[in-house]
Protein backbone atom coordinates (compact mmCIF):
# COMPACT_ATOMS: atom_id res chain seq x y z
CA UNK A 1 0.00 0.00 0.00
CA UNK A 2 1.44 3.47 -0.84
CA UNK A 3 2.24 5.73 1.83
CA UNK A 4 0.39 9.00 0.55
CA UNK A 5 -3.54 8.79 -0.74
CA UNK A 6 -4.65 7.94 -3.75
CA UNK A 7 -7.81 9.23 -5.99
CA UNK A 8 -10.00 7.39 -3.84
CA UNK A 9 -7.97 5.53 -0.67
CA UNK A 10 -6.24 6.81 2.25
CA UNK A 11 -2.75 6.07 1.73
CA UNK A 12 -1.02 3.68 4.44
CA UNK A 13 0.39 6.92 6.72
CA UNK A 14 -3.58 8.16 7.47
CA UNK A 15 -4.60 4.52 7.56
CA UNK A 16 -2.01 4.54 10.31
CA UNK A 17 -2.63 7.87 11.79
CA UNK A 18 -6.46 6.83 12.40
CA UNK A 19 -6.29 3.14 13.70
CA UNK A 20 -2.94 4.62 16.43
CA UNK A 21 -5.84 7.71 17.04
CA UNK A 22 -8.78 5.50 17.52
CA UNK A 23 -6.45 3.09 19.81
CA UNK A 24 -4.98 5.71 21.97
CA UNK A 25 -7.89 7.45 22.40
CA UNK A 26 -9.74 4.06 23.86
CA UNK A 27 -6.76 2.89 25.92
CA UNK A 28 -6.92 6.25 27.49
CA UNK A 29 -10.66 6.54 27.81
CA UNK A 30 -10.01 2.73 29.54
CA UNK A 31 -7.65 3.73 31.92
CA UNK A 32 -9.09 6.85 33.17
CA UNK A 33 -8.94 6.77 36.79
CA UNK A 34 -12.48 9.11 37.12
CA UNK A 35 -14.20 9.57 39.89
CA UNK A 36 -13.53 12.70 42.52
CA UNK A 37 -10.37 14.67 42.33
CA UNK A 38 -9.19 13.18 45.28
CA UNK A 39 -9.87 9.47 43.83
CA UNK A 40 -7.67 10.61 40.29
CA UNK A 41 -4.73 11.94 42.27
CA UNK A 42 -4.89 9.46 44.73
CA UNK A 43 -1.82 6.88 45.20
CA UNK A 44 -3.84 3.88 44.30
CA UNK A 45 -4.75 5.47 40.92
CA UNK A 46 -1.43 6.82 39.74
CA UNK A 47 -0.52 4.13 37.11
CA UNK A 48 -3.84 4.47 35.28
CA UNK A 49 -3.68 8.32 35.44
CA UNK A 50 -0.05 9.15 34.72
CA UNK A 51 -1.11 6.11 31.85
CA UNK A 52 -4.24 7.88 30.92
CA UNK A 53 -1.96 11.50 31.35
CA UNK A 54 0.73 10.09 28.99
CA UNK A 55 -1.75 8.63 26.31
CA UNK A 56 -3.86 11.84 26.21
CA UNK A 57 -0.63 13.56 25.45
CA UNK A 58 0.20 11.00 22.91
CA UNK A 59 -3.19 11.53 21.16
CA UNK A 60 -2.82 15.58 21.11
CA UNK A 61 0.45 14.75 19.28
CA UNK A 62 -0.44 12.50 17.14
CA UNK A 63 -3.58 15.04 16.44
CA UNK A 64 -1.26 17.95 15.53
CA UNK A 65 1.08 15.75 13.41
CA UNK A 66 -1.98 14.22 11.68
CA UNK A 67 -3.44 17.58 10.71
CA UNK A 68 -0.17 18.07 9.27
CA UNK A 69 -0.22 15.31 7.31
CA UNK A 70 -3.48 15.95 6.40
CA UNK A 71 -2.27 19.44 4.85
CA UNK A 72 0.37 17.96 2.54
CA UNK A 73 -1.41 14.46 1.35
CA UNK A 74 -4.53 14.51 -0.64
CA UNK A 75 -7.81 13.62 0.70
CA UNK A 76 -9.37 10.91 -1.44
CA UNK A 77 -12.62 11.90 -2.91
CA UNK A 78 -15.83 10.97 -1.67
CA UNK A 79 -18.16 7.87 -2.23
CA UNK A 80 -21.39 8.72 -3.96
CA UNK A 81 -23.68 9.75 -0.82
CA UNK A 82 -26.73 11.78 -0.21
CA UNK A 83 -25.93 16.05 0.45
CA UNK A 84 -27.02 15.62 4.22
CA UNK A 85 -24.98 12.43 4.43
CA UNK A 86 -21.85 14.23 3.23
CA UNK A 87 -22.88 17.55 5.39
CA UNK A 88 -22.86 15.11 8.28
CA UNK A 89 -19.54 13.16 7.91
CA UNK A 90 -18.25 16.39 7.32
CA UNK A 91 -19.53 18.02 10.78
CA UNK A 92 -18.75 14.76 12.79
CA UNK A 93 -15.02 14.34 11.21
CA UNK A 94 -14.40 18.60 12.29
CA UNK A 95 -16.20 17.32 16.01
CA UNK A 96 -13.62 14.44 15.63
CA UNK A 97 -10.54 16.58 15.35
CA UNK A 98 -11.88 19.67 17.70
CA UNK A 99 -12.73 16.94 20.60
CA UNK A 100 -9.14 14.90 20.00
CA UNK A 101 -7.68 18.45 20.31
CA UNK A 102 -9.68 20.35 23.23
CA UNK A 103 -9.81 16.86 25.39
CA UNK A 104 -6.29 16.64 26.57
CA UNK A 105 -5.97 20.66 26.61
CA UNK A 106 -9.17 20.43 28.85
CA UNK A 107 -7.19 17.89 31.23
CA UNK A 108 -3.94 20.17 31.60
CA UNK A 109 -5.69 22.66 32.40
CA UNK A 110 -8.00 21.68 34.77
CA UNK A 111 -5.26 19.60 36.62
CA UNK A 112 -3.09 22.89 36.54
CA UNK A 113 -5.76 25.28 37.72
CA UNK A 114 -5.96 22.62 40.77
CA UNK A 115 -2.51 22.90 41.08
CA UNK A 116 -1.35 19.43 40.12
CA UNK A 117 1.47 18.24 37.74
CA UNK A 118 1.03 16.25 34.51
CA UNK A 119 2.51 13.57 35.10
CA UNK A 120 4.33 11.58 31.59
CA UNK A 121 5.94 8.33 31.42
CA UNK A 122 9.38 8.87 30.85
CA UNK A 123 9.82 12.41 31.68
CA UNK A 124 8.14 13.09 34.69
CA UNK A 125 6.19 15.98 36.44
CA UNK A 126 5.34 19.13 34.61
CA UNK A 127 4.69 21.65 37.18
CA UNK A 128 1.60 23.80 36.18
CA UNK A 129 1.99 26.64 34.42
CA UNK A 130 -0.09 28.98 35.95
CA UNK A 131 -1.83 30.15 38.76
CA UNK A 132 -4.43 27.88 41.09
CA UNK A 133 -7.61 28.91 40.75
CA UNK A 134 -9.50 25.40 41.92
CA UNK A 135 -12.92 25.64 41.49
CA UNK A 136 -12.31 26.72 37.70
CA UNK A 137 -9.38 23.66 37.24
CA UNK A 138 -12.72 21.41 38.93
CA UNK A 139 -15.33 22.63 35.96
CA UNK A 140 -12.48 22.79 33.85
CA UNK A 141 -11.95 18.65 34.84
CA UNK A 142 -15.69 18.23 34.47
CA UNK A 143 -15.61 19.50 30.98
CA UNK A 144 -12.98 17.11 30.16
CA UNK A 145 -14.83 14.28 31.54
CA UNK A 146 -18.18 15.27 29.84
CA UNK A 147 -15.80 15.74 26.50
CA UNK A 148 -14.19 12.24 27.07
CA UNK A 149 -17.46 10.82 26.60
CA UNK A 150 -18.79 12.55 23.54
CA UNK A 151 -16.02 11.59 21.73
CA UNK A 152 -16.82 8.03 22.40
CA UNK A 153 -20.18 8.64 20.70
CA UNK A 154 -19.30 10.45 18.13
CA UNK A 155 -16.58 8.06 17.14
CA UNK A 156 -19.06 5.06 17.56
CA UNK A 157 -21.58 6.92 14.98
CA UNK A 158 -18.50 7.86 12.71
CA UNK A 159 -17.82 4.01 12.37
CA UNK A 160 -21.23 3.45 12.25
CA UNK A 161 -21.07 5.59 8.94
CA UNK A 162 -18.83 4.37 7.48
CA UNK A 163 -19.87 1.01 8.07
Amino acid sequence: MPLLSARLRYGAAAQIFHWLTAILVVAAYILSPGGSEQRVYSSAADFNRQTHETLGTCVFALTLLRLLWRSIDRTPEDPPMKPWMMRSAKIVRVALYGLLIAIPVAATMGAFLEAHPLTLWAIGNIGPMFSPRHDVGQTVAEIHTTLGNVILWAAGLHAVAAL
